[in-house]
């Protein structure tokens, strides 16, 4: 039977403990629209309206993910088949 690095066992802290942890870093991170300080309710924003202004972003393309362009063509439609 292999030993796991102390690194890797098993914390020795609560569940509690941890979530507590998690929410005072979270709650220590400003608001991602206006800086404020986030609450937990709207989390990571500050208030509704933070939120609401982040969503509307995301729905009119404000925000968009980057795509990568297609640099291999359609396997599907192969013109050498069909021109035989």
């Amino acid at each position: 039977m292999s030993r796991r690095p102390p690194a890797l066992q098993p914390s020795a802290r609560s569940a509690k403990a941890e979530a507590r942890v998690v929410g005072e870093r979270a709650a220590s991170r400003p608001c991602a629209i206006c800086g404020r300080p986030a609450q937990d309710e709207y989390r990571p924003f500050c208030s509704k309206r933070c939120a609401d202004v982040d969503l509307n972003r995301w729905l009119s393309g404000v925000y968009a993910v980057p795509a990568a362009s297609e640099d291999e063509p359609d396997l599907e439609h192969d013109p050498e088949k069909d021109a035989g």
